[in-house]
């Protein structure tokens, strides 16, 4: 019999009260002890069936032994090694029900509950880990083990409290400071992450919880500030900085206490702008920031006292969610203008509605203004593109049946899905589709599957009948003449072909839809199609192509408006779209505010009240889904020049037109 248990735990049966007293042991007999070592060598030496044998072989004879209590352990412990959990539990319930006195009991009792958990019964080994705490002496390894049974039980079923509390246990108990620490930090991470709002509370108002109160807090605090309820955040988040003060959590919340209480201060001239003002982007964003501050009135012939807080986005979402965060706390922009780019708009659009500040964004990103209600943009989308695009072509020209060509990248599959679906919702029908790699450089694969002269199998009957035909006219036939690769003639059956590609692409795809007889159909397209480029790289194939953009910069009307004047007048320099998107955004933004609204609030329902203002280009309308709507140009080609498509001349006659075969 041991007298030193390799866990020293006080004897927690028989020290209940109400327990039965247990009797002391026998003597055990010299051949039982004999037994009993070789069966241990054997374990030691892994011959494992032979020492099973010798230790069952005990247990067929004196069961009130001083050695049965042995037995069992190391019997136990053979089939736990073994991965034979219920045999070593029962072995391990067997010291614990016997009737006769063990100093190991209690050792037995947490072997068992390691058994529990091993098959999954986690509420029996908590039951046992319960009994075992109630007599078992504080501040020893022994408590610190069955703490870690406990904290993997509860986690098991799912009892994160519980599990809470067994590691604070095991964090107080334990004097390695690393392990000490990794307690502590695991606490931490349940309650950044793990906790609904109900334990969150459990955890946040009782003292027992020690330091995670102000974890628990923060998230609180965090939930309320999303869900807008400010007045309940700020208290929340003040008690954090009590509870933990000099910390990162609770600098943390002072941060956040500045933007609920930057709520309530608000400079009705201040507009905030964030935009790249660095990088390759630069151009475009300095173009964008003119024209803003043109339609604020800080340059131009019609000043105003607005003011602009500019910050650098550098093309980074980090660095445009934290600038969002200092216009409205450090200089407490009525509204937030930006970002142009899709890499940053997320993260402008993001901040600014969870801080409750009207954002005007500038990018064409889908989906953008789905964000919250604080978001609105004034860009020329691929929705808008594709809208005006198939309204022209069915309703103004009487097209019914399309195809689509375009590259695998984002662009072309996004305008490639909304023309799709356009035409659908208008009754249309696309007749055929064909997806190419972008960048690509040969299209006459893409062009024969759109045409059906790809796979000749699938006309079989009709390329046999022309293979026939063609035969019967050639005077001499021998193995050097073949039939030419040309033999079916594509089908034709839709009146337009939307490529949402650069003038690149469609300075190759046009001529080669021309040299495989693709004839007589109208080419559609997107805004990039709107420069000089087309022309030079797709010359006279793409005579009579339609295509829709926010401005012509050719246009006299254009030319001839006040914006133009007033922005060559102010910066010498010509405008494009981009100067007057932010123009319109800038001149609407001062009448909202000097008609009266002063507030963040007040004109984040203006804007949504906005209808017929007069823009650089047009009258402007928000609409429902808070997308700045404009009136877009109407584009075409003929004799080699871009044109309004109202200002082009009714088709000539076939006998007229100049065809655009080209010679193979």
């Amino acid at each position: 019999m041991r007298t030193i248990a390799i866990l020293l735990f006080a004897l927690f049966f028989v020290s209940c009260s109400t327990a039965p007293k247990k009797v002391p042991p026998r003597p055990a007999a010299k051949a039982d002890h004999k037994l009993f070592k070789s069966a241990k060598r054997d374990v030691k030496a892994r011959r494992l069936t032979q020492a099973e044998k010798k230790l069952k072989s005990l247990l067929t004879g004196d069961l009130s032994s001083e050695l049965i209590d042995d037995v069992y352990i190391e019997l136990g412990d053979l089939y736990y090694s073994q991965e034979k959990y219920q045999n070593a539990y029962d072995n391990y319930l067997s010291i614990i029900n016997s009737k006769i006195f063990s100093p190991i009991e209690a050792e037995a009792a947490y072997k068992a509950a390691k058994s529990l958990t091993k098959m999954g019964r986690f509420d029996e080994a908590i039951a046992l880990t319960d009994r075992l705490l109630r007599y078992t002496k504080e501040n020893n390894q022994s408590v610190i083990n069955i703490h870690k049974i406990r904290y993997f039980s509860f986690n098991q079923l799912g009892d994160r409290i519980d599990a809470i509390q067994s590691l604070l246990t095991l964090s107080r108990l334990e004097s390695d400071p690393k392990r000490k620490s990794s307690y502590r930090l695991r606490a931490v991470d349940f309650v950044e992450n793990q906790l609904d709002e109900k334990d969150l509370s459990q955890v946040a108002f009782n003292s027992e919880f020690e330091e995670l109160r102000a974890y628990a807090l923060f998230r609180l605090g965090r939930i309320e500030f999303e869900n807008k309820d400010f007045g309940s955040a700020r208290g929340k988040l003040s008690s954090v900085v009590q509870l933990a003060p000099d910390t990162e959590l609770a600098d943390r919340s002072s941060r956040i206490i500045e933007q609920i209480d930057a709520r309530r201060k608000v400079n009705p001239r201040t507009i905030g702008v964030v935009l790249p003002l660095t990088g390759k982007p630069k151009d475009v964003a300095y173009r964008t920031l003119r024209g803003l501050q043109l339609g604020l009135g800080i340059y131009g012939s019609d000043p105003s006292n607005f003011k602009l807080a500019v910050i650098d986005s550098e093309t980074n979402p980090d660095q445009a969610r934290r600038a969002v965060e200092r216009l409205v706390v450090e200089d407490n922009v009525i509204a937030v203008v930006g970002s142009l780019l899709s890499k940053t708009a997320v993260a402008v659009a993001s901040k600014a509605d969870e801080l409750g500040v009207p954002n005007i964004t500038l990018s064409q990103k889908s989906g953008l203004t789905d964000i919250g209600e604080n978001v609105f943009r004034s860009a020329l989308t691929s929705q808008m593109q594709v809208r005006e695009l198939v309204r022209t072509a069915m309703v103004d020209k009487n097209m019914k049946r399309f195809a689509i060509l375009y590259p695998n990248d984002r662009y072309g599959v996004e305008f490639a899905n909304l023309f799709w679906d356009e035409v659908k919702a208008r009754g249309g029908e696309i007749v055929s589709a064909q997806i190419y790699p972008s960048k690509s450089t040969d299209f006459a694969g893409p062009i024969k599957r759109l045409v059906g002269t790809f796979y000749i199998d699938d006309r079989g009957s009709e390329y046999r009948r022309l293979l026939k035909d063609w035969y019967s006219k050639q005077k001499v036939v021998n193995s050097r003449i073949s039939p030419p690769n040309d033999l079916l003639p594509p089908i034709v059956d839709f009146d337009a072909i939307f490529i949402p590609d650069s003038v690149r692409a469609v300075g190759q795809i046009a001529p080669a839809l021309a040299y495989h007889e693709v004839n007589d159909v109208t080419l559609l397209g997107t805004n990039l199609w709107n420069t000089p480029g087309l022309l030079s790289r797709a010359e006279q194939y793409v005579e009579n192509s339609i295509f829709v953009d926010g401005v012509l910069l050719t246009d006299d009307q254009f030319q001839k408006s006040k914006f133009y004047r007033d922005y060559y007048s102010t910066f010498k320099s010509y405008p494009t779209i981009f100067e007057a998107q932010a123009y319109d955004v800038g001149l609407l933004l001062r009448q909202l505010i000097l008609s009266g609204e002063r507030s963040r609030p007040g004109l984040q329902s203006a804007l949504q009240r906005v209808k017929g203002f007069q823009g650089s280009l047009g009258e402007l309308s928000m609409q429902n889904d808070r997308e700045l709507s404009r009136n877009l140009v109407r584009l075409g080609v003929q004799d080699g020049k871009i044109l309004r498509l109202e200002n082009i001349k009714a088709k000539a006659t076939t006998d007229e037109k100049n065809p655009k075969k080209v010679t193979k």
